[in-house]
């Protein structure tokens, strides 16, 4: 057994072995079961694993890593931490493979606001590592990916990227860059947009169910 340096919940799969393997990532101020609440209308193959952000804030949640919310320039990050947390990601994704009967070729990320600066961050960081990306409410962080994106083999990567168009958090204007990065990148996409504040419509679940269903 592994010794799994995040702490995590877990939902196994229907399968016995080779389960395709999904990694939850959740928000600033949020913890392990925000996510986690999709698990039961995920597909029944899925091994999903939901794992909590290691720097705990007051008085409740967690982070992967600090926001400065008095910045004058808006909200500035500590990229450092975020860096530490990317890697941090990378190393549990190894454990989780060799702990549980998964499949190291069929992990995805699905994460939310702050998770997913980060599932964008170790999907094009370590991109051997990672089939699928599902990117909600995010942006991509320049400072916390490779400054050579070019030189990387992202051929295996798909993702699936939506925003809520009236987000009071992230801008939806962040959002829509990620697009044009993974285009300049020629890596495979999706990009959708619903009238929503910081948050997952339904009809955004459904639309990120059905195009998961498809990849693993």
């Amino acid at each position: 057994m592994a010794d799994l340096s995040l702490f995590h919940i877990t939902r196994p799969s229907t399968l016995k072995e080779n389960a395709p393997l999904l990694i939850m990532c959740h928000g600033y101020g949020s913890d392990e079961n925000d996510l986690f609440s999709f698990a039961s209308e995920l597909p029944e193959e899925l091994f999903i694993i939901s794992v909590r952000a290691p720097y705990p804030l007051e008085p409740y949640g967690n982070a992967w890593y600090a926001i400065n919310f008095d910045a004058e320039q808006g909200k500035w990050s500590d990229d450092k931490q975020a860096k530490t947390s990317r890697d941090a990601i990378a190393t549990f994704i190894e454990e989780a493979c060799n702990a549980y009967p998964v499949n190291k070729n069929n992990v995805s990320l699905l994460g939310f606001s702050q998770g997913t600066i980060l599932s964008y961050a170790v999907a094009l960081t370590y991109p051997e590592k990672i089939k699928n990306i599902v990117a909600l409410s995010g942006y991509i962080n320049p400072n916390i990916i490779p400054d050579n994106p070019q030189d990387y083999d992202y051929s295996q990567l798909n993702f699936y990227c939506s925003h809520g168009s009236v987000d009071q958090v992230i801008p939806v204007d962040w959002a829509r860059k990620a697009p044009k990065f993974l285009d300049a990148l020629s890596i495979k996409h999706t990009y959708s947009e619903f009238p929503v504040g910081h948050g997952v419509a339904p009809q955004n679940f459904y639309e990120l169910k059905d195009w998961l269903v498809t990849k693993i």
